[in-house]
């Protein structure tokens, strides 16, 4: 992790095992060195109804990324999260490059 990112884990329903929370860090930091710009992370795990959920919520220079997944496990739910929350990085960097890769030659459609 980051000196100037900060990561928040919280557990609802369930209890924050040593192991859980370094399993949900070991995994956002993976996806925090794909983007270096970010704040904070805030995560929020929780059991209802045997059904794992992990949410997370992104702040970064470039926006904000919110995510959701469940599943039969935690872990599972953990990693389904990563892969939303880097597809959303990913969608959003292409975006923004794609955009100011455009060269405008002054000459209009429409």
């Amino acid at each position: 992790m980051t000196d100037t990112m900060q990561m928040q884990i919280s557990g609802h329903g369930l209890e924050l095992t040593p192991a859980l929370k370094s399993y949900t860090e070991k995994k956002l930091t993976h996806l925090l060195n794909r983007e270096q710009s970010t704040d904070s992370i805030h995560v929020v795990l929780a059991c209802e109804h045997h059904r794992h959920r992990a949410e997370a919520t992104v702040h970064s220079r470039r926006g904000t990324a919110h995510a959701v997944a469940e599943a039969e496990d935690m872990y599972a739910a953990i990693d389904l999260l990563e892969t939303k929350l880097v597809r959303q990085i990913v969608r959003e960097k292409e975006r923004r490059s794609d955009h100011h890769s455009e060269r405008h030659d002054g000459n209009s459609v429409g």
